[in-house]
């Protein structure tokens, strides 16, 4: 079976459509049903039932997709790491993050440096209120950022963890006393906001600005960096929403992180901007995507 056979059925293992399997592979769903036949003709049994609705794996795939996955990502893994040596691509490459992100992201961190430890990989502080500048300047290559992200000209790529998000108080604040909170609490106090030019959408996503009943949000002092939400916060000037890192990460005395039983979660994402993607950002970026495939997302450390 030729490696591009086994990305073929790898893929549509996955999508169990052939039509976006294509899309992702830049082929034409022609070409990954001829590849499925003839991987099922070697084999000599199916490995898809399909039906004009559905398509789904049978017993013999699934077995087959299990005994593919892993060898397939260190192939692919060899590969890109002979090709970055053979290419001479080396270099620094300058990761940012927010907070305890790149301490949260130490699985990623620690297989990049195995697989090419030939290359000066960097860290630069990203602070929320600003995400997005960073990376068009050109200060970072590639951004650890919370989702939604839909600019033109950045590129989204694999979703590294799932965060819940929290609210953080004062001890001495009312809601401290609290097992949990609602976004509908948050009509009653003034939240932190950002001082920088984050897009509203993405603000909106962590800090919303209206309660799920429609009522305002107020905003309370602006910020610029994480350590002054911090400071903030222990003074009782007002109360911030936050991931679940901080909680693990900036324990203070004066300051509780209560759950916030129904916000959805935070997704968070490898972000960079398109027109400088190299074979360092995209070899990290296969990294990531192999880690976190490994990793559930809501249980890395």
């Amino acid at each position: 079976m030729e490696l591009r056979d086994i990305e073929i059925f790898l893929t549509l293992a996955e999508e169990l459509h052939f039509g976006r399997a294509a899309e992702r592979l830049r082929v034409t769903p022609a070409r990954v049903s001829q590849s499925i036949k003839k991987q099922e003709r070697r084999i000599g049994a199916s490995l898809f039932d399909r039906t004009t609705r559905t398509v789904q794996l049978t017993p013999l795939g699934e077995q087959l997709r299990r005994e593919l996955s892993d060898s397939y990502r260190q192939i692919i893994a060899g590969i890109d790491a002979v090709t970055v040596v053979a290419r001479g691509v080396s270099g620094v490459l300058t990761l940012g993050t927010m907070g305890a992100m790149a301490r949260a992201i130490s699985n990623v961190i620690d297989l990049f440096r195995r697989r090419y430890p030939g290359v000066d990989l960097r860290f630069r502080e990203i602070n929320p209120p600003d995400p997005l500048t960073p990376l068009r300047s050109g200060e970072v290559d590639i951004g650890v950022l919370w989702l939604p992200i839909r600019e033109t000209d950045l590129t989204v790529g694999p979703v590294l963890r799932s965060s819940p998000v929290m609210i953080m108080v004062a001890c001495a604040h009312p809601l401290a006393a609290q097992d949990s909170v609602t976004l509908e609490d948050l009509g009653d106090h003034a939240v932190i906001g950002p001082a920088g030019p984050i897009p509203a959408y993405v603000e909106n996503s962590l800090v919303p600005f209206r309660t799920p009943s429609g009522r305002p949000i107020r905003r309370g002092p602006r910020v610029n960096t994480f350590q002054e939400v911090l400071t903030t916060v222990a003074a009782g000037h007002a109360v911030a929403l936050t991931q679940a890192e901080a909680a693990d990460y900036y324990r203070w005395p004066d300051i509780r992180y209560v759950p916030i039983r129904d916000a959805e979660p935070s997704s968070w994402a490898l972000v960079w901007r398109t027109g400088a993607e190299t074979p360092l950002v995209r070899a990290f970026a296969r990294t990531a995507a192999d880690a976190s495939e490994s990793t559930p997302a809501n249980d890395q450390e």
